[in-house]
């Protein structure tokens, strides 16, 4: 068996390796797991559920400037919102002396 979040921990990495946090409140991984089960799918639907709401934002992820962390909240899973991107607050230095 799979350790738990092992799924979460390689879309943290992967978000990671363009220096950008990846967070899921309990919430959103509760709503994940419900998703799954009523997909029928039961733990090997994780990686399309998680995949379908991080696709656009992995592909965004290299042109993504200033962007620290993204959370995923529960909204973001059940399809009512996108994930959120908070930035760091040396964004407009950063922009403004280049």
């Amino acid at each position: 068996t799979e350790p738990k979040n092992a799924l979460v921990k390689q879309y943290q990495r992967m978000f990671e390796m363009e220096s950008v946090r990846l967070s899921f409140p309990e919430e959103a991984l509760r709503a994940i797991a419900r998703k799954a089960i009523s997909r029928k799918t039961g733990a090997r639907g994780l990686r399309s559920i998680l995949e379908s709401i991080l696709l656009d934002t992995m592909f965004d992820l290299p042109s993504m400037r200033g962007v620290e962390e993204v959370v995923v909240a529960a909204d973001v899973v059940e399809g009512r919102a996108k994930p959120l991107q908070i930035y760091s607050e040396r964004r407009n230095g950063q922009e403004s002396a280049g």
